[in-house]
This record gives structure tokens, sequence and C-alpha cells, in this order.
């Protein structure tokens, strides 16, 4: 899945907390999250007072966040584990190491209980 791919699955499955998401589609919607970020920060800096968000930056997070967090629960069940799972980012640095090292395991390419391999 290319660069352009994730993102539109990342927003199409907006609210899609059931199915599978491949590495590559968690880590292609990672960065245009990164990027964005960053455009939407400097745009801040350029027309408003210095912050510790700008409402550019305020409102691309909030508009981010569901898809995200749907995606992450997504990857999660590609490596046969719970969604649940995504909570432990609530653990300071061991949870969020945890998280991204089950997100750079590669897809499970057989069936599993959260349904059939994604297409690539």
């Amino acid at each position: 899945m290319g660069f352009g791919q994730a993102i539109t699955a990342g927003f199409t499955n907006y609210f899609n907390f059931k199915d599978r998401s491949t590495r590559s589609a968690y880590w292609y919607f990672i960065l245009f999250l990164f990027l964005a970020s960053i455009v939407a920060a400097v745009v801040d800096l350029a027309l408003f007072e210095p912050k510790i968000i700008g409402p550019i930056s305020g409102i691309f997070s909030l508009a981010t966040f569901i898809p995200s967090l749907a995606l992450a629960v997504r990857r999660l069940h590609d490596i046969d584990r719970s969604g649940w799972w995504v909570l432990l980012w609530l653990i300071p640095i061991i949870g969020a190491i945890i998280l991204i090292v089950w997100a750079c395991q590669p897809t499970a390419p057989q069936p599993n209980r959260y349904g059939p391999p994604p297409a690539a």
C-alpha cells in the first residue's frame, strides 16, 4: 500500500474498529500525521501568537484522533491482539515502546479472529 492509499484508507475507515490493517498502511498514516502536524504548527506560528497549541494544530488533532485510534486498533488486530491493548499508551514510556514494537511486527498471513489478512 502506498502513501496516498494509506491516507485514503485511514480516513475511509474512520470508525472501523473491527477489521485489520497492514503495517505499511499504519506507518504511512503515522508519517502523514507527523508531516501534517509540522505543517499545521508552522501555519499556527505564522498566523497566531506562539502558544503551546494553536487553533490549526488543535483542529487537525481533533479531526485525526478517531481515525488514528481506529487504525491503531486495526493494526493490533492484524497481529491478533485485542484493540484494548491500545490503552498501553496510558503507561508512560513502557507502554509506548511495547506498542511501537507490536506495530513493527509483520502482518499475520493467516486469518485470525478479526478476519482474513488485509489486501496489500
